[in-house]
């Protein structure tokens, strides 16, 4: 711990994810998407700052910095907005002024080697492009941030020139310093040395640290930043950006609390919507190991993990899932225990005698042996399977005739069995499926029955090209509940995971 980190040391979070989260490669997010994402950040998350774009990028990017600061502003976040403008005479100032913003981040360069080789001025040539910049803001009412890049590697070079450029920067009127490790080429050792170092010779001097993550280091570095005197972290959701990425925001906040003492305003009960927000506007799925927001994060797949808990919370840490609006689960396969299973039987209300466990615990064995994927859905299915219970499929799809072609509206028409009655209907949708979930909420709506909405659908094929190899659906509903099929067929799969979820629904709802 460097004499700089004082605990409930209060630092800001800048998310950047509209700025430089879209410069992953092939993520695109449209102007109102960008919108939607600056309301839950600023509103929901409570993030300090957003960077939400680049001056003069192009015109659909100026209306989205429009529109995001237009609410910003009515919403009392005015100045919480920031957009990267350059020492281009102006030109970006006036594009920002232009969008209603109030805060640029001038970037400079932070290294002399991008100073003569890229830019090809002398020192002194850029610090007064700076310097003018800056004087041209202020005359428009808008406040600086400057970022000097390659900062890292200007560390690296160790010559006067960048000793001299933060001196340089400290004298002018810019509010926060922002020290980018562009490459992420930085250790934990050298952020905390480097960034020790200018918070000890500018102590009034408000300094921000942007990582990357090119050596999976980008947390590691932002919690040596925040030990060194760091006053801000940079993240973007999910981690997004240039080439491995950045500091993600889930793990930034969370383990700045956690490991740091750090206060800071992010509220981590919308972390996990936020993530899956961005799961969708970037089309970039989240691993299923990522820390606090993949899917199997809060799974305990070791029988002895799942004992440890039932005993005591054995292998609970301040990493609670409920944290994080979310639930402990236990996985079924070949390495659960009767406490894994246990733990399953209470969450569905189940009751088994030691024989009827150790029945189905040998199925569930063979089954993981196949390679097959178990959740708690597919239990009371494995239970009926094995010892013939009395877990009632209370609704059975008998038949589906779903017809699409390339110009006629789908349209499905579902026979059910429910309860021993026959139902029909017929409806329209945008596609197959939505025809088919169309005419099974209309029969359900007859008897007077509601269903989950769907919140995540994801079809996984096994490579090697076979048109016939078996497709596994598995749909995220917005209760909670992970069902899915496996067939032949795409839809058809969808459809027995559609009914696994129905049946799960009013078995409970009939307990």
């Amino acid at each position: 711990m460097t004499a700089q980190y004082k605990q409930s040391h209060r630092i800001e979070i800048l998310d950047t994810t509209l700025r430089d989260g879209e410069q992953t490669h092939g993520v695109a997010i449209s102007p109102n998407e960008k919108l939607n994402l600056a309301r839950t950040l600023l509103s929901r998350v409570a993030v300090d700052r957003i960077e939400v774009a680049s001056a003069r990028v192009s015109s659909g990017e100026k209306c989205a910095v429009s529109e995001i600061q237009s609410w910003a502003s009515e919403a009392g976040y005015g100045n919480s907005v920031e957009v990267l403008g350059f020492c281009d005479g102006g030109k970006s100032v006036d594009w920002i002024g232009e969008a209603g913003g109030t805060v640029m981040n001038i970037l400079a360069k932070g290294s002399r080697r991008h100073c003569e080789e890229q830019l090809q001025k002398t020192p002194e040539e850029h610090v007064n492009q700076i310097y003018e910049t800056v004087r041209y803001c202020n005359e428009n009412g808008i406040s600086c941030n400057c970022y000097p890049e390659d900062w890292s590697q200007g560390e690296q070079e160790q010559d006067d020139y960048l000793p001299w450029l933060i001196e340089q920067l400290v004298q002018m009127p810019i509010d926060r310093i922002m020290l980018p490790d562009t490459l992420g080429i930085l250790s934990p050792q050298q952020v905390a040395e480097c960034v020790s170092r200018l918070t000890k010779k500018y102590p009034d001097t408000h300094f921000d640290f942007h990582a990357h993550n090119d050596y999976g280091l980008a947390t590691a570095n932002s919690l040596a930043a925040l030990d060194a005197g760091s006053a801000g972290l940079h993240v973007t959701v999910n981690g997004l950006g240039e080439r491995a990425g950045n500091a993600p925001l889930d793990e930034v906040a969370v383990a700045a609390r956690d490991l740091k003492g750090a206060e800071h305003n992010v509220v981590e009960e919308e972390l996990v919507d936020c993530a899956k927000m961005v799961e969708i506007f970037s089309g970039r799925r989240l691993a299923v190991n990522k820390p606090i927001s993949g899917d199997a994060v809060f799974t305990q797949t070791a029988g002895i993990h799942a004992d440890g808990d039932k005993k005591g919370e054995l292998y609970v840490t301040k990493l609670r899932a409920e944290r994080f609006k979310r639930k402990r689960t236990y996985a079924l396969g070949k390495l659960s225990g009767k406490a894994s299973l246990d733990m399953n039987l209470d969450d569905l209300g189940l009751d088994l005698t030691e024989e009827q466990k150790n029945l189905v615990l040998k199925r569930i064995v063979d089954l993981a042996d196949q390679k097959q994927v178990i959740t708690e859905e597919d239990l009371p299915y494995i239970i009926t399977d094995v010892l013939e219970s009395p877990y009632e499929q209370v609704l059975t799809i008998e038949d589906c005739v779903i017809t699409t072609t390339k110009h006629v509206v789908p349209t499905a028409t579902v026979k059910v069995r429910y309860k021993g009655d026959i139902l029909h209907g017929n409806a329209t949708g945008d596609g197959g499926y939505d025809a088919f979930m169309n005419a099974l909420e209309q029969m359900l709506d007859d008897l007077g029955l509601s269903v989950p909405s769907l919140s995540d659908y994801e079809v996984s094929i096994p490579p090697g090209g076979r048109t016939d190899a078996l497709v596994q659906t598995r749909i995220t509903w917005d209760n909670g509940l992970r069902t899915r099929g496996v067939d032949s067929d795409q839809l058809r799969a969808a459809i027995i995971a559609t009914e696994h979820m129905i049946n799960s629904v009013l078995n409970k709802q009939s307990r």
